[in-house]
C-alpha cells in the first residue's frame, strides 16, 4: 500500500485553512464519476471522496453497502483527486453548495466551518460510532464540546523508524532517551552514515521534530497556549529550549549535509533508510506503507524497526504523548436538506462495523476504534499495527499536526520559519519573535 497521507489525506493548511472565501478558480475536475453534485433540491444525500490507494477501496465498499441496505437513504458519491478536491470544496463551502458529507482534516478548518455555520452538530446522531472510537481520535471531531466531524480512516501517529541492520552493525541499541539519540548520532556520523534522514526541503517534516521536542520538554500545555492565542506563547522557556535542541541536532550533523534538498513527496527520505544510507527517521504512519511498497524485502527480512519518540531527562511532558493526525473526517453540511442530513447521519452512526475495521487493517491502517486487537492479530502487518495501535491507544495526549491546528496564514509563516531555524539562519529567540507576531 503506497498512501502518503500527508500528501493525499492530510496536507497542512489544506483548504486554505478554512478561509471560507469563494475561490475564483475553475477547472477543478472531479475524479471518476462525472460532474460533482453538492447540495441540491431533490433531498438526495451526496458525498465527495478522494481517489487513491486502499482508502478509496474502503470508502467505495462502504458507500455501496450503505446504498444497498438503505435504498431510501442512498448517498450519491463523486470522486476527486486530492488537489482538485481542495479547490472544489473551498468554492462549494463558500457558496452553500457543498456535498452533504464534507471530507476534511479537522483542526482550524473544522473550527472555521463550525463558526461560519457551514456544518451541523452531530453529537446526538453518532453516539453508536463514537462509543467505538478511541477517545483521543474521536476528539479530533469536537469543537466547543460538540461533535461536528467523525473519523473515516485509520489514525496517523508520528514516530521513529530505524534501520535495524545498521544498528546491529554498529553495536547500538534503539535509543530510548535523548542522550541515547545523541550518542547514536555521533556513532553513525563517525561511521560515515547519515544518522537521521530528513526531507528538509518539505518543511513540515522538520516540524515533526519540534512537535515532539515541545511536548517532551514542556508538556502539551506549551502548544495549547500557542493554539489558544496567548500573548508571547512561543517564547515559553520550554519552547526556546526545544528550538535550541533542534538546532543542536543540526549542528551535530544529525541530518547530514544535504537534508535541505531532500523532498518528502519523492519518498527520498524513506529511501535513505531502506538503502542503508541513513539509520533513523521521524515520520508518520503513512511512511510504513511506503516502505512496504518501495522496499518490501527490507521489511519482510526484519530490517525495519520502529519506536516512540525518545524521552528527555528533566522534561515535563508525558512520554506516552503522540503527535500526528488523529484521522481524516466526515462532517455534515448545514446547506443540505433535512432528508439528506438524516441519511448522512445514519451512515456515520453505522460506519465502524467489523467489516469496515477489518478493511482498514487489511490495508495497513491503524484502526481508530477500541477493541481492534482481534483484527490486527494474525494480519500481514501485525507487528507494525500492534505498535502503532498501542501507542495511540495508550497516549496521554494526541497533538494534531501544528500546520493543521493553526490557521493557514499562521501555518505558512510557521513552515517558513522552521526552514530558517533548521538552516541555522535564525536563532530560537528570533523564531519565537516571528511566531509571536502571528498571534492575534
Amino acid at each position: 500500500m503506497k498512501i502518503r497521507q500527508r500528501g493525499i489525506f492530510a496536507v497542512g493548511a489544506l483548504l486554505a485553512a478554512g478561509s471560507l472565501v469563494l475561490s475564483a478558480c475553475g477547472g477543478a475536475q472531479p475524479g471518476q464519476s462525472g460532474e460533482a453534485t453538492g447540495s441540491n433540491g431533490n433531498g438526495e444525500a451526496s458525498a465527495w471522496a478522494l481517489t487513491g490507494g486502499t482508502h478509496e477501496i474502503i470508502w467505495r465498499d462502504s458507500f455501496d453497502k450503505w446504498n444497498t441496505e438503505n435504498s431510501d437513504q442512498s448517498i450519491n458519491v463523486d470522486w476527486f483527486a486530492n488537489d482538485a478536491y481542495k479547490e472544489k470544496i473551498r468554492t462549494a463551502i463558500g457558496s452553500d453548495n457543498a456535498p452533504t458529507l464534507v471530507f476534511g482534516w479537522g483542526g482550524a478548518t473544522l473550527r472555521d466551518y463550525v463558526e461560519a455555520g457551514k456544518v451541523v452538530d452531530i453529537t446526538d446522531n453518532v453516539k453508536d460510532s463514537v462509543d467505538k472510537l478511541i477517545p483521543s481520535i474521536a476528539d479530533g471531531g469536537i469543537v466547543d464540546g460538540k461533535y461536528y466531524a467523525l473519523p473515516n480512516v485509520g489514525t496517523q501517529p508520528v514516530h521513529m523508524y530505524y534501520n535495524k541492520q545498521l544498528f546491529e552493525e554498529q553495536g547500538l541499541e534503539i535509543p530510548q532517551t535523548w542522550d541515547d539519540l545523541l550518542n547514536c548520532v555521533e556513532k553513525f556520523k563517525e561511521a560515515g552514515i547519515i544518522p537521521i534522514s530528513l526531507a528538509g526541503a518539505s518543511k513540515w517534516t522538520s516540524m515533526m521534530w519540534l512537535e515532539y521536542l515541545f511536548d517532551r520538554i514542556g508538556g502539551s500545555e506549551v502548544f495549547d497556549r500557542i493554539a489558544n492565542g496567548e500573548k508571547d506563547a512561543w517564547s515559553d522557556p520550554a519552547a526556546i529550549e526545544a528550538l535550541g535542541k533542534a538546532q543542536e541536532l543540526v549542528k551535530a550533523g544529525a541530518f547530514g549535509d544535504a537534508y535541505g534538498s531532500v523532498v518528502a513527496d519523492a519518498n527520498a527520505d524513506v529511501a535513505l533508510v531502506h538503502t542503508g544510507k541513513a539509520a533513523m527517521m521521524l515520520h508518520g504512519s503513512w511512511a510504513y506503507g511506503t516502505f512496504m511498497t518501495d522496499a518490501p524485502d527490507f521489511v519482510k527480512e526484519g530490517n525495519l524497526a520502529f519506536g516512540a519518540f525518545p524521552s528527555i531527562e528533566g522534561g515535563k511532558g508525558d512520554p506516552s504523548a503522540v503527535a500526528g493526525n488523529q484521522s481524516n473526517f466526515w462532517s455534515v453540511s448545514a446547506a443540505s436538506s433535512e432528508q439528506a442530513q438524516t441519511a448522512a447521519k445514519g451512515y456515520l452512526n453505522n460506519l465502524f462495523d467489523d467489516e469496515y475495521v477489518k478493511a482498514m487493517v487489511d490495508g495497513g491502517d491503524i484502526p481508530p476504534t477500541v477493541g481492534a486487537e482481534k483484527f490486527i492479530k494474525g494480519s500481514e502487518q501485525e507487528d507494525y499495527l500492534t505498535f502503532g495501535y498501542d501507542i495511540v491507544l495508550n497516549s496521554s495526549n494526541f497533538q494534531l499536526s501544528w500546520d493543521q491546528e493553526l490557521p493557514s496564514d499562521t501555518s505558512q509563516t510557521l513552515l517558513d520559519n522552521i526552514q530558517l531555524l533548521f538552516d541555522l539562519s535564525i536563532t530560537p529567540e528570533q523564531f519565537a519573535d516571528a511566531m509571536n507576531a502571528t498571534i492575534k
